[in-house]
Order: structure tokens, then C-alpha cells, then sequence
């Protein structure tokens, strides 16, 4: 049977999910007896100590699994950074106790909307790809230029070719900065699915926190327009990781447990793990 992890972007940012006396630092505690999987996205803004992935992994079930956002210098988003081998190597190396603790899931490159499809940026993707070797390696492309047919299928063998999942999205389909759901897989060990909501007013518009960007919350209908999707993916994937990034509110916590039930009820074929605390 396929695993299916399905889980959040971020565990602190959703809104009156955790009790109002629990400590920060126990957070993370809470949100994994109720999910198997989350994402660190706070990775994204700053280079993190090594000591706070020791704490999480020790603050977490054994078979609790972490996928992690890299740095923005090493994705595109810092014009005055690019990307080296030395930045690479140093974020690889604070991931080693996840590594260690075999929490380590899925590295996600989600590279910036400017990224478009052409030599050098591929020529910047394998020798990313040489700097993580042992790491499952996703990457998530957010100009559609990368999704135009004359080459998206030489993309995706080249991708296979370095052992590269194409992260597969769910978001608002308005111009070149958004790309179409697109459930080919260029790696069967972990197909990465990340849902960052439809709210097409705000895709574009310039806000304060993400949470504005991603200000939506999926109806019953549209969880269940992903069971025929998920039904297709258990066919070419090993593992499947579902994270839900509409972080405002609690809209991500609430979505994640929608799509828990709807899989378990309609998707036999799916492993859904059954944590002790998830329903409270």
C-alpha cells in the first residue's frame, strides 16, 4: 500500500488550533500526535542553528517525518545572493539531525516566480541536486514557463534523469506566476502535493504575511475533486506527502483532516496513518 502523510506548511501559524496556554516551544509536540508530517517553511527566511533541528526531532514521535523549504538564497529569491555551493553545503549540513533521527522527508525548492525555463537555470538545478545526494530533492516551479509543451516532456526525463520529484501544486491558475496541477511524476520515491489555496485576488497582490496570499479555505466539493487526483497518484508513487499551505486561520489544520477522512473513506489503497491524538 502507498503511504499518504497528509499534513501542514508551518505548524505555528494556525489560529486557534493550539490551546492558549501551551508554550511556543511545545508547539511543535501537540501538532505531531495529531499529524505525521509537516513542513519547515521558517527554514525559508532565516538559516537556522543546528541545535533546532536537534529539538524537533527530539521533541517528536519516531516516526514523525519533517519536509523542509531551503533558504531563499539557495532558491532564486535573494537577487543579491544567488545560489553557491557554499550556502548549499551549510544548509545541508544543519539537517543532519533529521537526518540522523531519520525524520528527514522531502527538501522542497520552491524557486522564486522570476525563475523561468531556460539552460542556466537547469544548469543551477543538477548542481543543486549534486549538493543534497542523499536527500529526496523536490523541486516546485512557480513560472509556467517550465509547463510549456515543447519541452515539459524533455523536463521531465531530465528530471528523472538527476532523481528530481516534480512537486505537484494546487493554486490559482491566473498568468505566467501560477502553474497548472500536473500529476506526472518524475520520481516514485515521494511525490510531494502542495495545496496553497485558490484565492486569485490576493495571488498577486502585494501583502504584509502569506497568510493574505493564501487566505482560503477548500470546500468539501474540492477535497473531493483531489480523491480522483490522489486515486491516479497511488499508481506512480512509493510515498505521497499532502501539505495544505492556506494558512490563515486554522484553514490548513481543518483542511488536512477534511482530506483525512475523505481518503480513508473513499481511498482503500491509501496507508493513512492513525495517530493517537488526531481527532481530539
Amino acid at each position: 500500500m502507498v503511504k499518504v502523510l497528509i499534513g501542514t506548511s508551518s505548524w505555528s501559524d494556525h489560529q486557534y488550533f493550539y490551546p492558549q496556554d501551551l508554550p511556543k516551544n511545545q508547539q511543535i509536540v501537540y501538532y505531531s500526535q495529531r499529524f505525521p508530517v509537516v513542513e519547515i517553511n521558517s527554514t525559508y527566511y532565516h538559516l537556522m542553528p543546528r541545535r533546532n533541528f536537534e529539538l524537533w526531532a527530539e521533541r517528536t514521535p519516531d516516526d514523525f517525518v519533517f519536509d523542509v523549504k531551503p533558504h531563499r538564497q539557495l532558491t532564486w529569491h535573494d537577487r543579491k545572493n544567488p545560489p553557491s555551493d557554499e550556502a548549499a553545503q551549510a544548509f545541508a549540513d544543519v539537517l543532519e539531525p533529521l537526518r540522523e533521527a531519520n525524520k528527514l522527508g522531502a527538501l522542497n525548492f520552491q524557486l522564486a516566480p522570476w525563475v523561468v525555463h531556460k539552460p542556466s537555470n537547469l544548469d543551477y538545478l543538477w548542481r543543486m541536486r549534486q549538493n543534497f545526494p542523499k536527500d529526496v530533492f523536490c523541486v516546485e516551479f512557480r513560472h509556467r514557463s517550465w509547463y510549456d509543451d515543447t519541452h515539459f516532456k524533455p523536463l521531465l526525463e531530465q528530471l528523472r534523469a538527476h532523481d528530481i520529484s516534480l512537486t505537484i501544486v494546487d493554486e490559482p491558475q491566473i498568468g505566467s506566476g501560477s502553474v497548472p496541477t500536473d500529476l506526472r511524476v518524475s520520481s516514485s520515491k515521494l511525490v510531494l502535493v502542495r495545496l496553497h489555496g485558490r484565492n486569485k485576488k490576493m495571488w498577486y497582490a502585494k501583502v504584509k504575511r502569506s497568510t493574505q496570499r493564501f487566505d482560503y479555505l477548500y470546500s468539501r466539493e474540492e477535497l473531493t475533486g483531489w480523491l480522483r487526483m490522489m486515486t491516479t497518484l497511488i499508481d506512480r508513487a512509493q510515498e505521497i506527502h499532502v501539505l495544505f499551505n492556506n494558512n490563515a486561520r486554522d484553514y490548513a489544520v481543518r483542511n488536512a483532516r477534511q482530506l483525512r477522512m475523505i481518503l480513508r473513506e473513499f481511498l482503500p489503497a491509501a496507508d493513512i496513518p492513525v495517530l493517537p491524538m488526531e481527532d481530539d
